[in-house]
């Protein structure tokens, strides 16, 4: 009997892309994690190197089993290091994308354009995805792997070498979330207090100088946090008072507080009251009120705050026509956001396609475009941290 065709691998697993990417993004009929926009590196996890401009299924995940996806690295060359990694609800990682400096874990330096588990990683509560290295929480412990040429894996030894799998960071216990920026971590614990340690530039660490720490260092006189999110150079801080709290690089207008310079130390972010969830983007900030409308503020050169010009705000802009607003993300020159009604929207640039309506024609005036219907059950979007590429989960 003449033997079965045994495609290769990354054949066959091109041609399930393909068949998977041609399922209707709506409800009841889809239930894939999709990805769009840059692909140079196999970032958007679909079996190819091909950009995409339309949301496309990454390969062999679902919207069911996903806790969380965090999108790392840059633009499109191979020295920017995209990559994704996604926490499953089971407590298992998977990573796909450009592994240069070992982001990916799995004990090499290969890139892969599909998900495959993190090798001896399980029970994970927490994940982030930075420049080029990746966190995970696992029982209240950091993990970190990946690039260390700024001590952001915090490992405490003596060394920038970069690490192909998990190791435990320095020191740090009962931590309930992490954020990975660029060269820098955080870490919130169980009591409100918040750590970070990494590259000090900008005042990025919060600790009061611009020093580069190998092991986790508090954050001084900062208390009640909640909540953080971090973005390529600065922080965010949500307060049980509801106050938000900004350090880093303020060139943007980034920190929000009615400046351009940098703060090595928390600052309050003006004109903000009654919050409810907030979000960095690589050089903005975006906070969601108690009344379901959208604030933001910081890089606008590209229209990235959908405020109807390209200035960028060094305070708070309310934006009345986004609400319903359940997740956003944004990376160098983009946003997009996860409706309440299931739609993925998108405004800012476009050439790479990063707003996967189809086009490449980046949005005017407070416009926005459509990546994804309303009822598609998508209810988070996560990007690269400085690229062109982003994921709906």
């Amino acid at each position: 009997m003449t033997p079965p065709l045994r495609l290769p691998l990354l054949a066959a697993l091109s041609l399930a892309a393909l068949t998977v990417s041609a399922l209707p993004a709506s409800a009841g009929t889809d239930p894939w994690v999709r990805a769009w926009g840059e692909n140079a590196q196999g970032q958007l996890g679909n079996g190819s190197v091909l950009a995409q401009q339309t949301p496309a299924a990454v390969l062999g995940i679902t919207r069911d089993d996903v806790r969380e996806l965090s999108g790392g690295g840059g633009g499109a060359a191979a020295a920017a290091n995209p990559f994704a990694v996604a926490l499953l609800k089971d407590g298992t990682v998977k990573s796909w994308g450009s592994n240069a400096t070992g982001q990916l874990g799995n004990g090499t330096l290969v890139a892969q354009s599909f998900p495959a588990t993190v090798a001896g990683l399980s029970g994970v509560s927490e994940v982030s995805a930075g420049l080029n290295h990746a966190l995970a929480v696992k029982g209240g412990r950091v993990l970190a792997w990946g690039g260390n040429a700024s001590k952001q894996l915090g490992t405490g030894q003596d060394t920038t070498n970069p690490y192909r799998a998990p190791i435990p960071v320095q020191s740090l216990d009962k931590v309930k979330d992490v954020g990975a920026g660029c060269d820098f971590s955080v870490a919130l614990r169980q009591d409100g207090t918040v750590w970070t340690w990494g590259k000090g530039d900008n005042g990025r660490l919060g600790t009061g100088n611009n020093t580069t720490r190998e092991t986790p260092q508090k954050v001084p006189d900062l208390v009640d946090v909640e909540s953080v999110a971090v973005g390529c150079d600065h922080v965010l801080a949500l307060t049980a008072d509801g106050v938000v709290k900004s350090w880093g690089k303020g060139a943007e207008g980034q920190l929000g507080n009615d400046s351009t310079a940098d703060s090595n130390k928390p600052v309050d972010v003006a004109y903000l009251d009654a919050v409810a969830r907030i979000f960095a983007t690589s050089a903005s900030g975006f906070a969601v009120l108690d009344d379901g409308s959208l604030a933001g503020w910081g890089k606008n050169t590209d229209r990235q705050l959908g405020d109807g010009t390209n200035a960028n705000r060094t305070t708070p802009v309310v934006l009345d026509h986004l609400r319903g607003v359940q997740s956003i993300s944004g990376g160098a020159d983009f946003t997009v956001a996860a409706l309440d009604d299931g739609s993925v929207i998108g405004w800012g640039a476009n050439a790479a396609a990063q707003l996967g309506d189809g086009t490449t024609s980046g949005t005017t005036g407070t416009s926005t475009v459509t990546a994804l219907p309303p009822g598609s059950g998508i209810t988070h979007v996560a990007t690269t941290v400085t690229g062109k590429s982003a994921f709906a989960y």
